[in-house]
């Protein structure tokens, strides 16, 4: 939510910048199909050729400043705003079946994966991560490692797939491109910018561009938006768990270097083998994320002497 008020605020900002300096109420953009504007024409009775379709239905600033388009904003599965959104012609009811039964599925699954392997996985790596003892705690996390990572591509799927290709065919929403061939990426850049895209197109937009805009290099702004990445990803973990840590913090902006090696693992060895420094990442990196943030989530809130108790009942 804060990121989307974020962009309605700062779009009908540049609106009204532009507005001022052009003196012209002219801010538009083609973003109807074509159908759409062939069928408004003939209920008008009217005919024109196809470049007169442009400029039919175009909402132009500050027409836009409603409830009613800020609710369409809010509900469509999008992070940037634009004063018009590509369109469909109708709802398909097929479509739309398709895919609430894959996030109704989808979610059964995820709960039964957690509660089957991954619970039992990480309660059983409390005791070997508090002693220290490597060895245990390795293969805790490699057990940990497998149920973890089919839940997160269940999740992907569940949540950039039919999710938001649910609330897209809703809303009417044509821009369904919301993840790329992410599997594919050969270093750890290519990864962010192509498995969500929702929020890489917000961050590019309005953190990336500014920020070069003003005149700082490409790099800094890099650093930036990972850095704000990162603490929105501490945020989203540390208020549930009330207690603050700086683990996820860390881990996005450990992305840095590692990008760097994975360039490195591209350019030397290969491709692929910079595509199995990607994959390692998400396979490893995550569960041992998950047993820190459990093993100290015990300790702030129930103290050591329940790891003690439990060490003794295993």
């Amino acid at each position: 939510m804060f990121l989307k008020l974020w962009s309605y605020v700062q779009v009908n900002m540049w609106c009204r910048t532009k507005l001022k300096q052009s003196k012209s109420k002219s801010m538009k953009r083609q973003s109807y199909s074509y159908s759409n504007l062939q069928k408004y024409d003939e209920k008008n009775g009217h005919v024109h050729d196809d470049t007169d379709y442009l400029d039919v239905q175009l909402v132009q600033y500050p027409d836009n400043l409603n409830l009613r388009d800020l609710f369409y904003f809010i509900a469509a599965p999008t992070l940037c705003y634009e004063l018009n959104f590509p369109r469909t012609d109708r709802i398909r009811k097929r479509f739309l079946f398709k895919r609430c039964l894959e996030v109704i599925l989808g979610i059964q699954l995820v709960l039964a994966l957690m509660q089957q392997y991954m619970i039992p996985s990480v309660r059983n790596s409390l005791v070997p991560f508090s002693n220290m003892d490597v060895t245990k705690a390795t293969e805790r996390l490699l057990k940990l490692a497998i149920p973890n990572h089919l839940v997160w591509l269940l999740m992907f799927y569940v949540t950039f797939h039919s999710f938001l290709n649910l609330m897209g065919e809703v809303m009417q929403f044509a821009d369904r491109n919301f993840y790329c061939d992410w599997w594919n990426a050969n270093n750890i850049d290519t990864f962010w910018r192509s498995w969500n895209m929702p929020v890489h197109r917000w961050a590019v937009r309005h953190l990336y561009l500014p920020l070069v805009g003003m005149g700082y290099g490409k790099l800094f702004a890099s650093v930036a938006v990972f850095f704000v990445s990162a603490f929105f990803h501490e945020y989203l973990v540390s208020v549930p768990l009330k207690t603050f840590k700086v683990w996820a913090f860390m881990g996005m902006m450990g992305q840095i270097p590692l990008s760097f090696i994975s360039r490195f693992m591209e350019v030397k060895v290969g491709d692929r083998w910079g595509n199995v420094v990607v994959w390692a990442s998400l396979i490893i990196g995550q569960p041992l994320c998950i047993m820190i943030y459990y093993h100290d989530y015990v300790i702030q809130h129930y103290g050591e002497s329940l790891i003690q108790d439990y060490g003794q009942t295993t």
